[in-house]
């Protein structure tokens, strides 16, 4: 092993970035390293009754990751259990579940490596991290951090050497839910878009076995994404799959994104539903079934939802609550108020009801089949968009993704926050709250802007909502300007 490491790759909530530049097999191997010093010190064991999952998406590089990765953590004399290549979910499943004799009997999962870019383009890679099944925050992973460079500063020649086995986990993770769901698909036509990703291995199979017709879209893992991008999120990647529901008169289609950990929700109609809109589905149905027993499900969403979701869920008699985006942020959110369920506009969604609570498309898609057979079995007819009517009252944009190099981002906000609080009349309108809990969400009479760094890409995320679109447009156009104007005088003040 070389020792010519770049750690710009350790994020917020997970390690990303270019493979060969930011993300290299010397990065992983101290890395699985790192994260066996990380376990010991949280738990006291000894390597050799440390066992970790190791688990892979489809990119042409992760398999050489998972080994390198593999090799560092059986280095410090601790166990692996090869998953292959599965969906993010699933490792984290691994965590939850029981193993075979063959395996590992009796022997507790100490946590979870999932390599994986999830929706990024296919020169990208990276890492998942969980212990004691919940998925690593920031702080806990500059912890594994500190604790990879030690590695790599003390590193020796002589090695331990503990076990790697492997072992295929799809079976018993689609039991597991057959057990639970029975047969709710029976007369739900399906458009199943795996985008060449890693839902292909588990989805179709499970849908059918749910009762669902299903017609399947780019099922084989490819990491070379040969049809479309897989990112839900985006609507140009969502065109083939909102054209086969419509010529096949499917109940819905589901697509997934590169590691399945999000999903986003076609309607019969064709049209795309907006994940704080596929939320508030979930809330309704839950809300529904726990105010019969007198509870109030506790919601947690993230800043760039709609208004209306956060005050439907509670006029519909659940809380809700804002918190940062970020699918760490989120877990953690939820696990403070004691939520029920959590949701970010990109498809990350996380069950806590009759689930455990991290973000697994596959089973966000039994819960949205769940739900339109219910209603179809009261009103043959029925379709999605009949549960979104408070959405039609306002006009909220699709997502902006503004480019700004990543070291001029936090130097443009606070340039932004500046210019806000010398002109509350900036929008043409008064200003009525800034909310700073992640970015800034301004807050107006009829609507809100929303701008925020992504933690994953040089972009600004923004979102625009008001009674008109007339009006969104006008608070978009006005921030865009307002978020250039600054960057352009950055750039001429280094000049």
């Amino acid at each position: 092993m070389t020792k010519t490491v770049d750690f710009s790759a350790f994020g917020k909530n997970d390690i990303r970035g270019i493979y060969g530049k930011d993300v290299t097999e010397e990065l992983f191997y101290y890395t699985g390293k790192g994260y066996v010093k990380y376990i010991q010190d949280k738990t006291g064991l000894k390597p050799e009754d440390i066992w970790i999952t190791i688990s892979r998406d489809a990119r042409l590089h992760s398999e050489s990751l998972t080994k390198i990765l593999s090799k560092g953590i059986v280095h410090m004399g601790a166990n692996v259990v090869n998953l292959d290549i599965v969906p993010t979910p699933l490792g984290y499943f691994s965590e939850f579940t029981n193993y075979p004799e063959t395996i590992c009997k009796d022997i507790k999962i100490s946590g979870a490596l999932i390599v994986t870019a999830s929706h990024n383009p296919p020169e990208y890679n990276g890492l998942k991290l969980t212990f004691n099944k919940n998925s690593l925050n920031e702080s806990e992973i500059k912890k594994v951090k500190e604790y990879t460079i030690e590695q790599m500063s003390n590193d020796i020649t002589s090695v331990k050497h503990g076990e790697s086995r492997l072992y295929n986990i799809v079976p018993q993770y689609i039991d597991f839910m057959t057990t639970r769901f029975g047969r709710i698909g029976e007369g739900i036509k399906v458009v199943v878009d795996s985008a060449n990703g890693t839902a292909g291995v588990v989805a179709p199979k499970l849908y059918r076995d749910l009762g669902c017709e299903v017609i399947e879209l780019y099922s084989e893992p490819d990491g070379n994404f040969p049809n479309h991008h897989p990112n839900p999120s985006d609507l140009s990647t969502l065109e083939d799959i909102k054209n086969k529901v419509r010529e096949v008169g499917a109940d819905l289609g589901i697509a997934f994104d590169g590691d399945t950990d999000r999903l986003g929700v076609i309607d019969s109609e064709g049209n795309a539903l907006t994940g704080d809109k596929l939320l508030y589905i979930y809330a309704l149905d839950i809300i529904k079934e726990l105010s019969i027993r007198g509870e109030t499900p506790i919601v947690v969403s993230e800043v760039k939802c709609s208004q209306v979701l956060f005050d439907e869920i509670n006029n519909q008699g659940g809380k809700s609550i804002m918190a940062k985006t970020g699918h760490g942020y989120i877990k953690s959110k939820m696990k403070e108020t004691n939520a029920i369920l959590a949701g970010e506009m990109s498809g990350h969604m996380f069950f806590k009801d009759r689930y455990y609570g991290f973000d697994d498309a596959i089973y966000a898609g039994c819960r949205v089949i769940e739900i339109v057979a219910k209603n179809k079995n009261k009103k043959s007819d029925f379709k999605l968009s009949e549960l979104l009517e408070p959405f039609n009252k306002v006009c909220t944009l699709n997502e902006v993704r503004h480019k700004c190099e990543n070291e001029y981002k936090t130097q443009v906000l606070n340039m932004v926050t500046e210019k806000l609080q010398k002109d509350k009349n900036i929008f043409g309108k008064e200003i009525t709250d800034i909310v700073t809990l992640d970015g800034l969400r301004i807050i107006f009479p009829d609507g809100f802007a929303i701008i925020r760094q992504s933690n994953t890409e040089p972009v600004f995320t923004l979102r625009f909502e008001a009674k008109t679109q007339k009006q969104a447009e006008h608070y978009k156009n006005v921030m865009l300007s307002l978020v250039d104007e600054c960057i352009i005088n950055i750039k001429d003040s280094e000049e």
